[in-house]
């Protein structure tokens, strides 16, 4: 099948006779315009055509074709444009749905603009950009809808000759292409002391002409008059009134140009850069504002009163030692001397990455398209889009966005390669979204045909099951948290298996480039081909929280659930939540836990709530947690205060709270920190030789603010919390099972219980009396909680009763050898 085919090549006999007796869709065609650009050829549309109820993959050419329609009265006529239909698995991904494949839905097609003039001239007009995509006896047409991003979204302006432009815009929602005369053009821009000199270039002004400013946000207008010159005309615009607004000052005002005639008419200019750019940001008396002559999508020109923002006039791409990186050059008119932050925040609220910027007359960053956790390590952005502020450095209320001025725009998208061939590369984009705004768009590791909805299903219940006919091969597959890092218990697995010499293949879950594996192990990524066929066929599978659903257990295979804490809250079946109901994870659970072949267990006391909790009727290995044999054996501290970058003489106090199910985003992504620390108080209190880490649970999707000061550090992306416990001097939590680990190196354990009698009562539950049996005190407040690591000795010395009984009942197997108890049972089948 070729790759793409013109559509004036096609013929409908070429179509299935299955396809031609459907003679109706039941779902409406998707017409979509995914990138609008100006090449040397004309304008070139790429895009999706295709219905929603009837696959594509059949098609090898020309069942989509793209015309320009035009609009409103004349004797002009349709235009059909060049169109290639070409496949593109971006297609089936953009459609959101498993059951068809739209991947030859795609195509491209290209409108020379000269086609559209009428006896060799120009003609000011509309025309709408319309898409007919046949299947069998079906047809349909429709206009192209926006697509989300860059030039789908907003298409740039084109200057067809000295006086006339092409305007790709939408209308309705669908994209039209306006040939228009430009009547009136701001060529120049002048800054004075007071104000601005625009000079403009027009078609017979009248005398008594002004230039008029309309407020957006209120009725005020201003009004400046028009002094006639030889070849330009030219207006004063001082600053003095844009300080106030007609109904007061606003965080960013608005005031649209228009030229207006002593009859009442008006025409709009065109702002002209051809000669040079003028948008520009010029300072107001203020200190925090500035008056910015933008350019809008349209290429008419914008007064906007606003405070300083970062003006990107240059985008490129270098390589680095490091791997290639965004190079942004620009100016930035923010407050303030000192030096600069540039902060990358992603759009879902769960990242935020920060690069400090010197300050100086030119701004210049070097922007790798990677992000450096806390133990140093250096991994891709993750998905997803990532949006910029910049602001002076401490003053996180100044930040403004980046902007992009219109002579880069061209540049965008820009791309790198990020990762490595060993945990997986990604594309990694400059974008920008309302027509100006720059962002960064992290793409996934599999590729579109890869993590389309219609290609993980077939690998599901096709591939999957087809490769379970295969023979097992002498692998360990591991997973931990589907993907997030090498750790827990399935690493201290690892370990033994390679100290032992076992004669095995170990295959680690990688998600999103997201994790570092040893030499000797190899990566697959999850949710990709090989990541179902290392689960169908490897003899062992190692994992700590949940497998997949569809999975089933091959006779031969042995599949160890590590699980991932002990216990003091309850679980599973055990919760009387509905969060739990709602979510349908018992359901799922009753699905999976069959299929285990063995569920380890941490104690004689978490043995029957495993069992009780899963309703797993299996066996239960009573071995302690493997991740535990490091904090048993108590050895590598220096290393991790190392990593961290903390000195030996400061006193590390790890706060690692657990997640609320009441506390869930508004966007449904993750649940919220809701840190209750006084941060303040206890930097104060505890002085320079403490440092404050604080790690978020991994179902918590929040930012630490004010984290990276000394002080505070926020230890959340760390891949391996145990490396954590092994360097803290005193673990702070509430109702983590944390507390079980750490409690096997014998360290003081406070427990921050401010909402005790509603997480017990309300959420979870608990399995034992915390109040009568918690190794350390119950603290309510900040102030108690701080007061409490003061005088930590005598703290330690009043609950060191109640620590004793707590290790005996929960730390008995914790002697550093579960990780050999787990591999001999799992290696006698």
């Amino acid at each position: 099948m070729p790759a793409s085919a013109t559509a004036d090549a096609v013929t409908t006999s070429r179509v299935p006779e299955q396809a031609a007796q459907q003679a109706e869709a039941a779902q409406p065609p998707t017409f979509a315009a995914r990138t609008v650009r100006w090449t040397d050829r004309g304008l070139e549309i790429t895009g999706f055509a295709h219905f929603g109820d009837r696959d594509t993959t059949w098609l090898s050419s020309g069942f989509t074709a793209v015309t320009a329609t035009p609009l409103g009265e004349g004797d002009r006529k349709a235009v059909k444009l060049r169109t290639r239909h070409q496949q593109r698995a971006e297609a089936t991904e953009a459609s959101g749905q498993s059951a068809f494949d739209h991947d030859w839905g795609a195509f491209t097609a290209v409108l020379d603009p000269a086609r559209l003039k009428l006896d060799g001239r120009w003609r000011d007009g509309d025309w709408a950009l319309e898409a007919t995509v046949r299947s069998g006896r079906l047809q349909e047409r429709g206009g192209l809808t926006q697509y989300w991003c860059g030039s789908g979204e907003y298409p740039l302006t084109h200057w067809l000759d000295a006086t006339t432009r092409a305007v790709p815009y939408y209308q309705d929602g669908t994209l039209h292409l306006r040939i228009e005369r430009v009547h009136a053009r701001l060529t120049a821009v002048t800054p004075l002391s007071e104000g601005l000199e625009l000079s403009l270039r027009a078609d017979g002004l009248p005398e008594g002409t002004a230039l008029r400013l309309r407020h957006r946000q209120s009725t005020t207008e201003l009004s400046f008059p028009l002094r006639p010159g030889t070849r330009e005309s030219t207006a004063r615009v001082p600053f003095a009134p844009f300080l106030i607004s007609g109904d007061g000052p606003h965080e960013m005002e608005h005031w649209d140009a228009e030229l207006l005639r002593p009859d009442g008419s008006t025409l709009r200019p065109v702002l002209d850069e051809r000669d040079g750019p003028l948008t520009a940001q010029h300072r107001l008396a203020s200190p925090d504002q500035v008056l910015y002559l933008k350019q809008l999508a349209d290429g008419h020109p914008q007064f906007c009163v606003q405070p300083g923002t970062a003006y990107l006039d240059s985008i490129t791409v270098e390589d680095t030692p490091e791997g290639a990186s965004f190079r942004l050059r620009g100016t930035a008119p923010l407050p303030g001397e000192g030096p600069l932050e540039l902060v990358l925040r992603h759009d879902n609220g769960t990242g935020e990455v920060r690069h400090r910027v010197e300050r100086g007359e030119r701004l210049d960053v070097l922007l790798p398209a990677t992000a450096t956790t806390s133990d140093g390590t250096t991994r891709p952005l993750a998905k997803g889009v990532w949006e910029f502020r910049l602001r002076p450095e401490g003053r996180p209320e100044a930040e403004q966005p980046l902007v992009v001025a219109p002579q880069a725009l061209a540049a965008l998208p820009a791309a790198v390669e990020a990762g490595r061939p060993t945990t997986g590369t990604k594309r990694v984009l400059l974008e920008r979204r309302w027509h100006d705004t720059l962002i960064l768009d992290s793409t996934p590791v599999l590729s579109p045909a890869e993590r389309n909805a219609y290609a993980q299903e077939r690998l599901r219940t096709t591939a999957y099951p087809a490769a379970r006919r295969k023979p097992l091969r002498e692998a360990v597959l591991y997973d931990v948290f589907s993907g997030r890092g090498y750790a827990d218990s399935p690493r201290a697995i690892h370990a033994e298996l390679v100290r032992r010499g076992t004669p095995l293949e170990h295959l680690w879950v990688v998600d999103d480039a997201q994790a570092e594996v040893p030499e000797g192990v190899r990566p697959v990524r999850s949710f990709s081909p090989e990541w179902y066929e290392a689960l169908a066929t490897s003899r062992y599978l190692v994992g700590n929280t949940h497998f997949p659903e569809f999975i089933e257990r091959r006779e031969g295979q042995v599949i160890v659930q590590t699980w991932h804490g002990s216990l003091l809250k309850r679980i599973a079946h055990d919760v009387e939540s509905r969060w739990l109901a709602d979510a349908g994870y018992l359901e799922a659970l009753d699905r999976e836990s069959p299929q285990w072949s063995v569920l380890l267990s941490p104690s004689a006391f978490a043995t029957p709530i495993l069992r009780r909790a899963f309703r797993y009727r299996g066996e239960i290995l009573e071995s302690g947690y493997p991740r535990c044999d490091v904090l048993a054996r108590g050895e590598g501290a220096e290393a991790v205060r190392a990593k961290l970058g903390i000195p030996a003489a400061k006193t590390i106090v790890l706060y690692a709270p657990t997640w609320r199910e009441d506390q869930q985003r508004d966007n449904g992504d993750g649940y919220q920190l809701g840190l209750r620390l006084d941060v303040a108080a206890a930097r104060a209190e505890l002085g320079d030789g403490h440092v404050l880490l604080v790690r978020s649970h991994s179902h918590v999707r929040e930012p630490l603010a004010g984290a990276g000061d000394g002080f505070l550090y926020d230890v959340s992306d760390y891949p391996d919390v145990q490396e954590l416990l092994l360097a803290a001097d005193v673990l702070v939590t509430d109702y983590s099972s944390i507390m079980f680990d750490f409690a096997v190196t014998g360290r003081p354990i406070l427990f921050f219980t401010y909402d005790l009698d509603h997480y017990r009562d309300d959420l979870r539950g608990f399995y034992f009396d915390l109040e009568a049996e918690a190794p350390g005190p119950l603290l309510r407040t900040p102030a108690e909680l701080v007061a409490a690591l003061r005088d930590l000795p005598a703290v330690t010395e009043q609950h060191a009763e109640a620590y004793r009984a707590f290790r005996a009942t929960h730390c008995a197997l914790d002697d550093g050898g579960a990780s050999a108890r787990v591999v001999d049972r799992m290696l006698a089948g």
